[in-house]
């Protein structure tokens, strides 16, 4: 998911693909720091939104480790969260 996003991002403009990847960093190390902060969206899985970017972040938490299942853009089918389940 991230490496597509990030060539997209790449090639629409010089930079934008380290922002993006930047945008990522920031909102994995926020969940880190407090992952029951983020809303629970189905099951046990929460979901945050990266900002900036139009994509959510979506992880649950085993044991007192995050599992990041995946990283999507707002517009996917969310048939490919549940597919990763």
């Amino acid at each position: 998911d991230l490496d597509a996003a990030y060539v997209w991002y790449e090639n629409s403009r010089q930079e934008l693909g380290e922002e993006f990847l930047n945008a990522i960093d920031n909102c994995l190390s926020l969940i880190q720091a407090n992952p029951l902060a983020y809303p629970i969206i189905y099951k046990q899985i929460h979901r945050t939104i990266v900002r900036k970017f139009p994509y959510g972040i979506f992880y649950l938490l085993k044991d007192d480790a995050v599992v990041v299942i995946a990283c999507l853009h707002a517009k996917q089918n969310p048939q490919r969260l549940q597919n990763r389940i």
